[in-house]
């Protein structure tokens, strides 16, 4: 009982309620934050302040899908991508598959060799809904094959984001007992990336079995032309934006300062003009700002749960129903990792705080230093593969839907969270059991 009544589980509980019943999943979100804080007896006010507080959690990771927006649009207007796009028709378009497995690798190289994860989602993925359209392909896949290379890359391989976050499941395991390097971690958690490709298989061949017919609409940020577009100086300057932007992205890890430095040297360049700024700013807001706030909000939500002390709680909720059983102990562990990264949505924020719960609990039971990194890093991948507050499940909607026709929980977060979140739980349980 003690269980069911914590306010991980209970908020947890409503989110998902609330974002299947198509409840606007910003709205979802504050009101989880609140059921957490009353149940966890914070009282409203305390709650309320405790979200608008957290919000300089994910102030930087916000302010950087404003800016990152804005470029896109501004890149978008100069042509540019009307000329990628003509391109990967002329190359994927009539194959529904290739299309799809060639946007999956996409996506990784944004996670390991061009660090700049879902800031091309906005620049490529709305120019192509036409091409989309055209072959009747439905969009689900394409959030699936998304959602993968945005995920997969950096839970498996220690490069790009992938060191970021597998330095971070060393280090935390470290802090909380058990010594561990990012070699030991990238020796197991290629395991979880595997499972994933599975899920992206299964995903890609489901969803392209069936034609499904979109309309022909306005997608925001994008300008029909039927002319030919001849490659200039506009184009040239944009390019050097692109690169100028991605070599401060890696160089400083700054994301704001990337796009701005980006839109700085489009417009000292010509191309575009300054008159335009404006019309770019609305259009990256109305194209990235939904992203924004619900990242703040989400930092929020993991304010109160921290404040609640519900993760300690749920601990000793669920140790007792562990018994000796590694099974049951896997289980039990991975539902649990599940729970705490479906409200909060960021893999890189929540590991640290699923350290403290997994190490004592994976020593506990008598699970191997491998068996413990491998149940920790499905754990954190959990969080960004399916909820409804993840960057990589937001990312791909911002995209999918610039035509208004595509649906944030039903088909982003549902399809990906069965394609991923299912094979990573299976994933770790077993194997887990074994190594």
């Amino acid at each position: 009982m003690e269980f069911i009544l914590n306010p991980i589980v209970i908020s947890v509980v409503v989110l998902c309620a609330l974002c299947l019943a198509r409840v606007n999943v910003l709205l979802a979100l504050i009101a989880a934050s609140l059921v957490a804080g009353l149940t966890g007896g914070l009282g409203l006010t305390k709650s309320m302040e405790l979200l608008s507080g957290g919000f300089s959690a994910n102030a930087t990771t916000a302010l950087s899908y404003i800016l990152l927006g804005t470029f896109a649009v501004a890149i978008a207007h100069t042509g540019l991508m009307q000329m990628l796009v003509r391109w990967i028709g002329s190359k994927m378009g009539g194959r529904p598959l290739v299309f799809c497995f060639g946007l999956a690798f996409i996506a990784c190289l944004s996670q390991n060799v061009v660090p700049v994860h879902i800031a091309f989602i906005p620049l490529l993925i709305p120019p192509l809904l036409k091409l989309m359209n055209r072959m009747k392909l439905d969009r689900r896949a394409v959030s699936c094959a998304l959602g993968f290379g945005l995920t997969a890359p950096y839970v498996s391989l220690p490069i790009g984001f992938g060191l970021i976050f597998q330095g971070i499941v060393a280090q935390s395991m470290t802090q909380n007992g058990i010594a561990v390097t990012v070699a030991d971690v990238a020796s197991v958690a290629w395991i979880a990336g595997l499972s994933m490709v599975v899920g992206l298989a299964l995903a890609v061949f489901y969803f392209t079995r069936r034609p499904r017919t979109y309309l022909d609409k306005p997608v925001v940020g994008v300008t029909e032309s039927d002319e030919e577009i001849r490659f200039g100086l506009r184009h040239w300057v944009t390019l050097g934006a692109i690169v100028a932007a991605v070599a401060v992205q890696i160089m400083l890890e700054s994301l704001p300062l990337a796009a701005l430095l980006g839109l700085i040297i489009m417009l000292a360049g010509g191309a575009f003009q300054f008159k335009k700024l404006d019309d770019h700013i609305a259009s990256g807001i109305s194209m990235m700002g939904f992203i924004a706030f619900v990242m703040l909000i989400a930092g929020g939500y993991a304010a109160i749960l921290k404040e609640t002390g519900a993760v300690n709680s749920l601990i000793e909720g669920v140790v007792p129903l562990m018994g000796e059983s590694k099974w049951v102990a896997a289980t039990i562990i991975t539902l649990i990792g599940l729970l705490v990264t479906m409200g909060i949505g960021t893999s890189f924020g929540t590991v640290p705080i699923l350290a403290v719960i997994y190490v004592p609990l994976c020593t506990a039971v008598g699970f191997s230093v491998p068996a413990t990194i491998l149940l920790m890093t499905i754990a954190g991948a959990l969080g960004d593969a399916g909820s409804p507050a993840s960057d990589s499940t937001l990312g791909p909607t911002s995209g999918l839907n610039a035509d208004g026709q595509h649906n944030h929980i039903w088909d982003t977060c549902v399809p990906t969270f069965l394609a991923y979140n299912v094979t990573l739980l299976v994933a770790g349980i077993v194997v887990s059991q074994f190594i």
